[in-house]
């Protein structure tokens, strides 16, 4: 074994588990255990699995399978409804982690394009919780604005232009209450790449120019970043190669590799590197949804292991990284003084990860 990392309490705040109407793509038993060998302790996940997380008994069954299913600690978004759910909010505020809003297309149901309605929502949601949002170029000024008006907590998701960020940087100068995150697939691959990708890079945002991405590594360096997420959103290669193929890709085990082989480069943007990857992975996704990790509760990765993403290392049957060769080996995880993974084999049954707001339905 190489040198190793150890980081406490890695939190993914943006996934897209699969299970109830979805199961075909997926299970929470079978993403947990990729948020494990991914090196993750907890996962935030997203409301637009079907059925969409707009509501209680909707929110009660996926609390349910969740807590049945799940291997590693977890939480779960309310979504916000273009028809109207705010009078919902009252009653699921202590079981869920935030609300997210859909502000520009992505999959499923959840658009909601009428500012009038994303006020509403802005207007209803009173908790301390953030307020997470899918929102893309000029759309980041509509939202920017309802956060000036309401002081309500918002982070943005997947940024992924420069013209995004500039927007965000502002923000930032004025101290309203936001935060961003970026995710690996627009650090490490732009629109360049869709030939040789194929259906396999498709995801919402897209990719962008190698200027956006640029930025965005500027961005990490400059501080303005403060979360790198996965939006893991698994499909199936039979979905990915139809003739009318989803959005989304898989992160959740190749997030860690991918950010230690950028933090060992030697031009790295910031002083304190290893420090700074960890709190991107961990201390602030933490501090940003108000969680605490367990007390002995941490990862360890050999941070000069160097592999190549194949088939035979992934848990899914795909990953847009396929093939290329990063460095970052997940040795050991352990949740609550439990060693959970061991580098190869999940060392838990289904139904050991807690939910980390509210309780189980």
């Amino acid at each position: 074994m190489g040198r190793t990392l150890k980081i406490h309490g890695m939190l993914d705040p943006h996934v897209h588990l699969r299970g109830m109407e979805w199961s075909h793509k997926g299970t929470f038993a079978s993403e947990t255990e990729a948020a494990l060998a991914g090196g993750y302790w907890a996962v935030l996940d997203m409301p637009n699995t079907l059925p969409s997380t707009v509501d209680r008994p909707s929110l009660d069954r996926k609390l349910s399978e969740i807590g049945t299913q799940a291997v590693c600690d977890w939480g779960v978004y309310f979504g916000a409804a273009k028809n109207g759910n705010w009078d919902q909010y009252n009653g699921i505020l202590d079981d869920v982690c935030g609300l997210k809003i859909y502000n520009n297309a992505t999959t499923g149901n959840l658009l909601i394009d009428d500012q009038a309605i994303r006020e509403e929502h802005y207007q209803h949601w009173t908790a301390k919780k953030p307020i997470a949002v899918h929102a893309e170029e000029e759309t980041v000024l509509d939202i920017l604005a309802l956060v000036r008006k309401y002081r309500r907590r918002t982070h943005f998701c997947h940024i992924s232009t420069a013209k995004e960020l500039e927007y965000l940087r502002a923000a930032k100068e004025e101290r309203l209450p936001i935060t961003l995150g970026v995710t690996p697939h627009h650090l490490f691959l732009t629109e360049d790449d869709l030939p040789a990708l194929g259906s396999l890079g498709l995801m919402k945002p897209t990719l962008k120019r190698a200027y956006d991405r640029a930025m965005l590594w500027k961005a990490i360096g400059d501080g303005v970043v403060d979360v790198i997420e996965s939006d893991h959103a698994p499909h199936t290669l039979e979905e990915k190669s139809s003739a009318n193929p989803p959005y989304g890709v898989p992160g959740l085990q190749t997030t860690l590799p991918l950010m230690i082989t950028a933090v060992s480069n030697p031009n790295w943007m910031s002083p304190a590197p290893w420090a700074h990857v960890k709190a991107m992975l961990s201390t602030n996704p933490r501090r940003i949804f108000g969680v605490q990790a367990p007390p002995e509760t941490y990862t360890v990765v050999d941070v000069d292991d160097e592999f190549v993403i194949d088939k035979q290392w992934l848990r899914g049957a795909w990953s847009p990284f396929e093939g290329m060769r990063v460095r970052g080996r997940v040795r050991e995880v352990w949740i609550r003084g439990v060693k959970v993974f061991d580098g190869e084999n999940v060392l838990v049954k289904p139904g050991f990860g807690h939910n980390l707001f509210g309780k189980t339905a």
